[in-house]
């Protein structure tokens, strides 16, 4: 039974951290996009020309903002499941170690551990 919760975490684990990689990549690519259009003048464009367009990408990336954070809450929550099912000392090979916030607090007071 731990093979098979080992091998449904591994799953979920690389299934979430493909969504991360989407999500921060389409992110980035829609911020770069960003960053091009306001060169309009080497175009010799007026301020005017793509202003929708503008705010629009801006609505995007503020979006994908709200995906990233949304994903990380997941990838938070997954964690805990991780600890519920008996696998919480295994890693699922992230990317790095997880800030301290992410980790929840170091150090609890002594009638809180008991």
């Amino acid at each position: 039974m731990l093979k098979q919760r080992r091998e449904y975490a591994e799953k979920v684990a690389a299934s979430l951290f493909e969504a991360e990689a989407a999500i921060d990549a389409a992110l980035a690519k829609t911020a770069a996009l960003a960053g091009v259009m306001p060169l309009r003048t080497e175009a010799g464009l007026s301020a005017l020309i793509g202003q929708d367009a503008v705010e629009w990408t801006s609505r995007s990336i503020a979006a994908l903002a709200e995906a990233r954070r949304a994903i990380c809450e997941a990838h938070k929550e997954l964690g805990e499941a991780q600890h519920q099912i008996g696998l919480g000392a295994l890693t699922m090979n992230d990317a790095g170690p997880k800030p301290i916030s992410a980790r929840g607090p170091m150090l609890r007071r002594v009638s809180d551990a008991a």
